[in-house]
């Protein structure tokens, strides 16, 4: 195979073993998709996800040699990103002795702006409105001993280590309702802590392990009740990759959903101070 395809493929499976689906995200990744500086266009294909789901907040790249042909720099110790095109290869056909023209997938590597000094800017991409939802900011200040909840980052997650949940700015999100049902879904996670329900906290979990689907399980149950509570539409919506994996399991321990939703139960309960 060729080498490209395999870097490609790595850096998907490594995301995904850290519990991230890069393709599928309730946000605007970058607050738009991400595109050139010098040029202006928008990369597409493979490279949207690629660069979508590396965690900056700008969606403007350049390579090493743009950013320096604009009297920038690149950063000390920044690393840059795989961006691929397919490049066309002469090849003379034996049997018909005509040239056919040969696709080969190459890459070559861009630096997102924020790793770059000395850059004249343009303005980001102008941010939806967010509507908060009294019923839903209700729940969230409910949870008595909640983490620290911090925005401006480009993926949602818990972090048990600093008891912290990490989400993108509100206006990023796709509706004011991504953001709660996403939200609520790190807040379920955040129960698992040893100082609350103890759930397996400081267990580390690979991507389609069964832990790691019941954990996911439990926080996309207790978040559907949440939603239920705040009286919003259950928007957060897994993968193929998720679903396949859950339903795998599920055959495997019929007795894992009821598990599940009672682990679930004490969550939302949790969060709701019952």
């Amino acid at each position: 195979m060729n080498q490209v395809y395999d870097l490609i493929t790595n850096q998907i499976i490594e995301e995904l073993q850290k519990g991230k689906v890069p393709w599928n995200r309730p946000w605007n990744v970058s607050g738009n998709k991400p595109r050139n500086l010098v040029s202006g266009k928008v990369y597409q294909g493979i490279n949207t996800v690629l660069l979508g789901m590396k965690d900056y907040t700008n969606p403007y790249w350049l390579t090493f040699k743009q950013c320096k042909n604009l009297n920038g720099h690149v950063k000390k110790g920044s690393k840059g990103s795989m961006v691929v095109f397919y490049t066309l290869y002469d090849k003379k056909n034996v049997q018909t002795d005509e040239t056919d023209k040969i696709p080969v997938l190459r890459y070559y590597k861009v630096f997102n702006v924020t790793q770059c000094d000395g850059l004249a800017l343009p303005d980001k991409p102008t941010a939806i409105e967010f509507n908060p939802i009294d019923k839903a900011e209700s729940i969230i200040n409910l949870y008595k001993d909640k983490p620290i909840i911090e925005h401006g980052f480009n993926r949602a997650c818990y972090i048990p280590h600093d008891d912290k949940i990490e989400l993108p700015d509100k206006t990023q999100f796709k509706s004011t309702q991504e953001y709660y049902s996403t939200c609520f879904h790190e807040l379920v996670h955040s129960t698992k802590h040893e100082k609350r329900l103890n759930r397996n906290c400081n267990k580390i979990s690979n991507f389609g392990s069964i832990d790691y689907s019941y954990e996911e399980l439990v926080a996309e149950i207790g978040n559907s009740f949440l939603c239920n509570e705040a009286r919003i539409e259950n928007t957060f919506k897994n993968s193929i990759a998720y679903i396949q994996n859950w339903l795998q399991v599920l055959k495997n321990d019929n007795r894992m959903i009821i598990s599940c939703a009672s682990k679930a139960e004490k969550a939302t309960n949790y969060i709701l101070n019952k």
